[in-house]
């Protein structure tokens, strides 16, 4: 392996001590409460409150239709209703969307399933009752449902910006080897454990209180305030934690929780709202499919030369984060390589379908899609191995992305691609391989290696920013609170390492508070893999801000002859000297430019890097295959938190195997009563990956020497870049599927590649092989 070494430099904020709590590898702070089912989600919460009412909405089955008459007075007829929530009863605005193209209460109806007005009930069941009294009648307006038919009636929203470096016409013009195609992936259900879930409360004061299972409580908190026409300061929204995001509840909760707060706010008792698994499946919002078109062009050796493309990606009926998730898809569609001479333009399609929201990855995953799939596609029309293609057009010291960023420590890329050769033995593995399937006519094996490099910070500058509130009390105990939200990632945990570190005291001294909008305001979305960084900066400036004051009263106690003085005393000291024993903390991330009209500037503080090789085999008949091994190599920087990143690293790679092999979200194309229906609304029609889908074999190492300057004790984020790793997988089975095939025979593979789409493209190669001429070296199978 060739390993580049560099000299580390060390900010303030990056420096770690040598007694540091960072780098331990600790279990979840919540494990325990987790296993045992003592940990509490948001919907646990309405058994501890009493006189509780319950929400149902009123779906209309119908993919795009005018609401002609809508009579809720049936529902009051049913025992136990209690209230009828509609467009009439909103006291502020009513739109839940921070684009305002979200009426809460729809008189159009615009995707099937869409609710149009909230039943409370005294049971869950009486207002499903109450919800089915309701009339609604309505006329069907024309509809579209995939993105094919939005592009042919040009039914595009938002703004469609284009990335742009250099001439992309004379770098095709200049190729010498000029390719063209179409690559399509589907989005993604996000299939949290937890569904969407509020409980909303007045109190004596008018306080509206809601705890929400949301990644982003301050913009819960302004839709609610929004809706019912209150001052932000109105309104106070907690998340305990949740059970599962995913970017799945940064925007999508907001509504549910307005509904919420406005039934509590008629009624004067608590309302609980929790999706049933359909429910959140059918009228929640998904990852983006993408649809793109383009032409590509390599030299003689293989170079990238100009790329020009259109991508356009599903929005569903509003625009929720279409404009950003596509902005991010735009900055990551060159992935690792450097390509000078690009074009492409961006477009966000107008659906009948849930408003497609933020997914792990954010446009990132979707965008680097396309690039692989030209090299999985180009490299055997070239005869040059996919592996050594990757290979050579990587970025090197110096290259800047199309959008003008300077790709630093590229070399940690190369670092981690040698590192997966060697340890996973790639080239001997490859001759095995290819022996293999030389004898096994009817299943074949694919090998594949495939690189991320994935840029982190909001592209949205100025969400780049976090606050923290530390409290050290008179016994030498710590509370922290923080913006950041917990869904299972570790984030309290490496906050409770990083304050813990800062302070110089065990762990055990610290506790951690839950999430909430009167603590901490401001807050940005728990999302970009930015949390860490931020929120860890955030908790660290606070910690400092104590030890600076602490700092005379130790000097004192030495004085004093008390050299070895314990935290405690010096806390108790520090209090009896009327010295302030907390502090708020801040953190902005430095440096950071972005001008999303011109598809330009610094957008992110650093790239992330990670290598993936994996290893499968598909059987000829069914199309079925295993994955028999996976290695990664992945930069995580100087970890805060070892375990929890490994722990990330597989779960993302793991979703992301899901997203580009097995799941595969299906709504009702044809013209019947049905268009526009989610045909795949449960784990039965759902395919998601299980334990069956795991790799026989997964080796997950971290990057070394990849201390990160600038960022909290040296690390870096992990949230969102290894679901990318799972390149590795779709491109193996490419290449099994090759493998039944000819030489030199380019393989189309769709995204998601299932064992219907894998047969589909190896029997193509078994064709291709039956009809391409006998040269005598072997017959055709």
């Amino acid at each position: 392996m060739t390993t580049t070494t560099e000299p580390i430099t060390t900010s303030p904020l990056s420096r770690r001590p040598d007694d540091a709590v960072v780098g331990e590898s600790l279990h979840h702070e919540a494990a325990a409460l987790h296993v045992t089912g003592q940990a509490l989600y948001t919907d646990d919460l309405v058994g501890r409150t009493g006189d509780v009412l319950h929400a149902h909405p009123v779906q209309v089955r119908a993919a795009h239709a005018l609401v002609t008459r809508l009579d809720v007075s049936p529902a009051y007829d049913v025992p136990g209703v209690v209230r009828v929530l509609t467009a009439a009863d909103v006291p502020g605005v009513n739109d839940a969307g921070v684009k305002h193209d979200e009426p809460l209460f729809p008189t159009e109806v615009m995707y099937h399933g869409h609710a149009v007005c909230w039943v409370l009930g005294e049971t869950l069941e009486a207002a499903r009752r109450g919800a089915a009294a309701v009339v609604v009648e309505h006329s069907e307006l024309p509809s579209l449902v995939t993105v094919e038919e939005a592009i042919e009636a040009g039914s595009f929203q938002g703004a469609q910006p284009t990335l742009a470096r250099g001439d992309s016409a004379a770098g095709l013009a200049r190729a010498t080897h000029v390719f063209e195609g179409v690559t399509t992936c589907a989005g993604q259900e996000h299939f949290y454990l937890e569904t969407h879930s509020s409980l909303a409360y007045v109190d004596e004061n008018g306080q509206i209180f809601v705890q929400s299972s949301t990644q982003h409580p301050t913009e819960t908190q302004e839709i609610v305030a929004h809706v019912l026409g209150l001052s932000s300061h109105h309104v106070t929204v907690q998340c305990l934690r949740m059970g599962g995001g995913f970017g799945g509840k940064e925007m999508q909760p907001h509504g549910l929780a307005a509904v919420a707060a406005l039934g509590a706010t008629l009624t004067g008792r608590p309302v609980r709202l929790r999706l049933s698994r359909a429910q959140d499946m059918t009228m929640t919002g998904k990852r983006h499919g993408f649809h793109a078109t383009w032409r590509v062009g390599f030299d003689d050796d293989g170079l990238l030369t100009g790329l020009e493309a259109t991508l356009t990606s599903d929005g569903g009926w509003s625009l929720d984060l279409s404009e950003p998730v596509l902005s991010r898809a735009l900055c990551h569609v060159e992935n690792a390589y450097w390509i000078p001479d690009i074009t492409v333009h961006g477009r966000i399609a107008k659906t009948n379908k849930t408003s497609q929201t933020a997914f792990r990855g954010f446009g990132g995953p979707q965008g680097m899609l396309v690039i692989e799939d030209i090299i999985g596609r180009c490299a055997p029309v070239l005869g040059i191995a996919p592996a050594e293609l990757r290979r050579r057009n990587f970025y090197v010291e110096g290259q800047a992305t199309p959008y003008g960023q300077v790709v630093r420590h590229p070399h940690r890329l190369a670092d981690a691609w040698d590192q997966v050769t060697e340890t996973a033995s790639l080239d001997a593995r490859r001759a095995q391989v290819d022996e293999w399937n030389a004898a096994h006519p009817h299943r074949k094996r694919g090998l594949a290696i495939t690189p991320v490099k994935f840029g982190i910070s909001f592209n949205f500058t100025a969400f780049n920013q976090a606050g923290a509130l530390v409290h050290v009390y008179k016994d030498g105990s710590v509370l922290i609170n923080h913006g950041g939200t917990e869904m299972g990632q570790g984030l309290h945990t490496k906050m409770l390492q990083v304050a813990a570190t800062a302070l110089g005291v065990p762990m055990s001294k610290v506790r951690l508070a839950p999430t909430r909008t009167d603590k901490v305001p401001n807050t940005s979305a728990t999302a970009a893999s930015s949390a860490s960084d931020l929120n860890g900066g955030a908790v660290k400036n606070a910690c400092d801000q104590i030890i600076e004051r602490l700092a005379p009263v130790r000097a004192a106690l030495l004085a004093d002859g008390k050299p070895d003085a314990s935290w405690e005393e010096v806390v108790s000291a520090a209090y009896f000297a009327r010295v302030q024993l907390w502090a708020a903390g801040y953190f902005a991330t430095p440096g950071l430019s972005w001008d999303p009209a011109a598809v330009r500037g610094t957008p992110f503080k650093y790239f992330a890097y990670g290598v993936a090789a994996a290893e499968v085999e598909v059987d000829g008949f069914t199309g079925a295959y295993a994955t028999r091994r996976v290695d990664i190599v992945h930069d995580v920087g100087d970890s805060l938190s070892p375990l929890i990143d490994i722990g990330q690293i597989e779960g993302g790679f793991v979703q992301g195997v899901g997203w580009l092999t097995l799941e595969d979200l299906r709504w009702d194309e044809s013209d019947g009563p049905g268009r526009g229906r989610l045909t795949t609304d449960s784990a039965s029609t759902y395919k998601l990956p299980s334990f069956s889908e795991m790799p026989t074999e997964l080796n997950v190492a971290l990057l070394e020497r990849a201390h990160e300057d600038g960022v909290v004790y040296g690390s870096k984020a992990v949230g969102e870049p290894p679901l990318m790793l799972a390149f590795s997988v779709r491109e193996a089975l490419r290449d099994a599927c090759g493998a039944f095939g000819p030489r030199g025979r380019p393989v189309e593979l769709a995204a998601p590649a299932t064992p219907e789409a894998v047969y589909w493209a190896l029997s193509a190669a078994r064709d291709a092989l039956r009809a391409a001429p006998r040269d005598g070296a072997g017959a055709t199978p």
